[in-house]
């Protein structure tokens, strides 16, 4: 995941141009930066690099889906095969 940069100064001088206290904008700057510093925030760059391994997973499960398809068709014509020839004789 990547990292956010924040501002404190610019966020401590907006709080205090609203009417708060310097203690009060103080207080509030850290209690957010805290809070956001345990954020686990994702980018655009990473979703794009978790789809693209699920594409790529998704491929993956398809061809083996579809090795599973052919082999069991191939299976069930020789065993069809099997009976017919047996019934035959």
């Amino acid at each position: 995941m990547s990292t956010i940069t924040f501002d404190t100064l610019k966020f401590v001088t907006r709080l205090k141009d609203s009417g708060l206290s310097e203690f009060q904008a103080i207080a509030i700057t850290e209690a957010f930066r805290e809070a956001h510093g345990e954020a686990e925030v994702a980018t655009k760059a990473d979703v794009r690099e978790l789809e693209l391994k699920f594409e790529a997973r998704m491929s993956e499960t398809k061809a083996e889906l579809v090795r599973w398809i052919v082999g069991a068709g191939f299976l069930q014509t020789a065993l069809i095969a099997a009976l017919l020839i047996k019934l035959i004789k």
